[in-house]
C-alpha cells in the first residue's frame, strides 16, 4: 500500500462504526504543510496516471469476463458527479462502459419494486456500470420527502424509522447478492458544503451557458439541508460493508475530488486480481501453425 492510498483510508465509512458526516471535511486539500499549487499538480498528476491505469484495467476486466464493477455516486446538488463522472472516465472506451442517471421513477417503474429499475441497469460481465443517483434515493431523497411513499402504493408501507431500517437491509442483501454473483460495488458520496453548493448555483445563475444545469427546485432542496446530512449520515452508516463499501469523498474542489475517486477506482478493479483467460496447449500449437501459414503468404501486394 503505497502513502497516498494509506490516505484515502480516511475516506472510507467504516463498517459497524459510527459515522458523524461533520468529522468529514468538503474542503479537505491534503497536507496544509505543503504549498497548494504543488498538491493540485501532484493530484492532476495522478489523475492522469490513474485514467491510464483504469483504461487498462477495463482491457482485462473485459478479457477476463468473470467480474462486472458497479460504481455509485450519490451528491446533494452541485456536487460534481457529471463532472467527475467526464474526467475520471475519459480514457474508458465507451464499448464497456454505461452510465445511467436515475430521475424520478416513471409510472412504469412505479408499478415494481423500487430496486427493479435499478436491477436490470446493472453492467453485465467485464462492464463497468456507473449509476448516477441509484436505488439509495429510495431511503434520501423518499426519507426527506415521504409523502412520495404513498406514490409507490406498498401495501401497509409507512414513512418512518422501522420503513428506513427495513430498507437498508434490503439493500445490503441486494448488494451482497451482487457481489456473491461476481458484480463488484463501490459507492461514493461527493460531500459539498453548504457554502460551496451556494457559489456552484450563484454560478449557474450567472452564467447563461450554465443555465440550463440550474432548476429552482435545487433551491427548495437547500431549504431541507439538514434533513439530508441526517438522511445521508444514516444511509451511509447503515448501508456500508466489507463487500460494498461507502467512501465520503471532500466536493469542494473538483481536483481533490477526481484524483480520490480515480485511484480508488484503480484499487477496487486491481483487488479483484483479474488474468487474462490462458490459452490450452492445443490452443497454442494451433496459433503458431495459424503464425505460420501468415509468414508464409509473405508481404501482402494489395
Amino acid at each position: 500500500m503505497t502513502a497516498l492510498d494509506s490516505l484515502l483510508e480516511q475516506f472510507v465509512v467504516k463498517p459497524g462504526k459510527k459515522l458523524k458526516l461533520s468529522d468529514h471535511d468538503p474542503g479537505w486539500q491534503g497536507d496544509s504543510k505543503q504549498p497548494k499549487s504543488e498538491r493540485k499538480a501532484f493530484a492532476e498528476e495522478t489523475l492522469g496516471a490513474d485514467i491510464a491505469t483504469l483504461s487498462t484495467a477495463q482491457d482485462l476486466l473485459y478479457a477476463a469476463d468473470t467480474w462486472s464493477l458497479l460504481v455509485v455516486f450519490q451528491a446533494l446538488d452541485a456536487a460534481g458527479k457529471d463532472g467527475t463522472i467526464k474526467h475520471v472516465m475519459s480514457g474508458i472506451n465507451p464499448q464497456g462502459v454505461q452510465v445511467t442517471s436515475f430521475k424520478a421513477p416513471s409510472a412504469e417503474e412505479l408499478d415494481h419494486d423500487y430496486l427493479w429499475r435499478c436491477h436490470k441497469a446493472l453492467p453485465e460481465r467485464g462492464r463497468i456500470g456507473i449509476f448516477n443517483r441509484s436505488y439509495y434515493e429510495e431511503v434520501l431523497v423518499v426519507r426527506v420527502h415521504p409523502e412520495l411513499i404513498g406514490r409507490q402504493r406498498i401495501p401497509g408501507a409507512v414513512a418512518g424509522p422501522k420503513l428506513w431500517q427495513q430498507r437498508y437491509g434490503e439493500i445490503r442483501d441486494f448488494e451482497r447478492y451482487l457481489v456473491n454473483n461476481g458484480t463488484a460495488v463501490v459507492k461514493f458520496f461527493l460531500n459539498v458544503s453548504h457554502e460551496e453548493q451556494r457559489q456552484r448555483f450563484l454560478t449557474r445563475i450567472r452564467e447563461p451557458e450554465k443555465n440550463w444545469k440550474f432548476s429552482l427546485g435545487d433551491i427548495e432542496e437547500r431549504k431541507r439541508w439538514n434533513d439530508y446530512q441526517q438522511a445521508y449520515q444514516e444511509c451511509l452508516e447503515a448501508t456500508s460493508t466489507e463487500q460494498a463499501p461507502w467512501y465520503v469523498v471532500p466536493a469542494d474542489h473538483k481536483w481533490v475530488t477526481r484524483a480520490v475517486v480515480s485511484r480508488i477506482l484503480v484499487n477496487t478493479i486491481q483487488s479483484l486480481n483479474l488474468k487474462y483467460p490462458e490459452v490450452s496447449a492445443s490452443q497454442r500449437e494451433a496459433f503458431v501453425a495459424a503464425g505460420k501459414a501468415l509468414e508464409a503468404e509473405g508481404p501482402s501486394k494489395k
